[in-house]
């Protein structure tokens, strides 16, 4: 059994800097890195946009640093998984994948939130080539070129519409012969003429490989079998997220999508003592920057929370 100040859950750019801030005030907390220690960013190839790293920086090796410097203000990392968690009265006691209980007296969730996608081969073996989940994240990388987006809500719209101030040229690529998004974001993707919306279809395969990426797709329509072939550069998938928060079992408030509510401008969740950072609770910005933001914020609280 192990006993912390601070069990912190997640180990992405919220987590770590959670770990940074509570180690530094000598909380002394235990930290469990999850089934993709590091988070979704070590299956990025390079990040641009954190700030700090004028000439970008692979992913894995950003995360690195972070949980080195996570580990010099005395946070232990542990690469376990939290199976169960019981939230219903403080110290909190949590279960890992070896078995092991830890009781906390506070808990930060910074499991962050897992990108939906098609379920294609080539969609897992060209992510990081071409494919992507995050178009403010890797957008640059195709300025003057063509993509495509997959999805028809307002996150496959708005990727869309900002796809098309940096690309040559955007499909959307949409199931169904309409649009889900609100009527505001439609208007704006069907009056884009660098955007072409490809109704009634689905993508069958993304073609290209681990040396050249993403080179292209093939569609086939729903309504009459027509077999159709895009030349891409890249692929952008856009039918949402899910917030891993299937391990709590319902004992915090969470909105119609499964996100952590919070009580803002706090980290505060609807459980005394339990708080909550990063792309668990954010389902508008999923930005790494935000999320170690939001990192720092949940460390705070709970350093004042012990303080009271």
């Amino acid at each position: 059994m192990t006993n912390t100040r601070c069990l912190i859950i997640g180990s992405g750019p919220a987590g770590y800097t959670a770990g940074i801030y509570t180690g530094r005030a000598d909380l002394h907390p235990v930290l469990y890195a999850g089934a993709q220690p590091g988070g979704q960013l070590t299956i990025t190839t390079e990040i641009e946009n954190f700030p700090g790293y004028p000439n970008g920086i692979d992913g894995t090796a950003m995360m690195d640093e972070l949980r080195q410097q996570a580990e010099r203000f005395g946070t232990e990392v542990r690469h376990g998984v939290i199976e169960t968690i019981d939230l219903s009265q403080r110290p909190f006691r949590a279960t890992d994948d070896h078995g092991e209980t830890i009781v906390a007296e506070t808990v930060i969730i910074a499991t962050g939130a897992s990108a939906r996608w098609l379920g294609l081969e080539s969609e897992r073996r060209l992510y990081g080539l071409g494919v992507s989940a995050c178009a403010t994240c890797d957008g640059f990388f195709y300025r003057n070129k063509t993509v495509a987006v997959v999805g028809g809500g307002d996150t496959a719209c708005e990727e869309a519409v900002y796809l098309a101030t940096l690309c040559a040229k955007v499909y959307q690529i949409v199931r169904r012969d309409e649009l889900r998004a609100s009527k505001a974001m439609q208007h704006k993707v069907l009056t884009n003429n660098k955007i072409e919306v490809v109704w009634d279809s689905v993508t069958t395969e993304i073609t290209g490989d681990e040396t050249t990426g993403v080179t292209g797709a093939d569609l086939r329509n729903v309504k009459t079998g027509e077999v159709r072939h895009l030349d891409l550069a890249g692929f952008f998938v856009a039918i949402g997220h899910t917030p891993n928060t299937a391990f709590l079992n319902g004992q915090l408030q969470l909105d119609d999508n499964g996100y952590i509510i919070v009580r803002d401008p706090s980290s505060a969740t609807s459980v005394e003592g339990v708080f909550a950072a990063g792309d668990v609770c954010d389902p508008n910005y999923r930005q790494a920057v935000v999320a170690a933001g939001k990192g720092c914020i949940a460390a705070m609280d709970v350093e004042r929370f012990l303080n009271q």
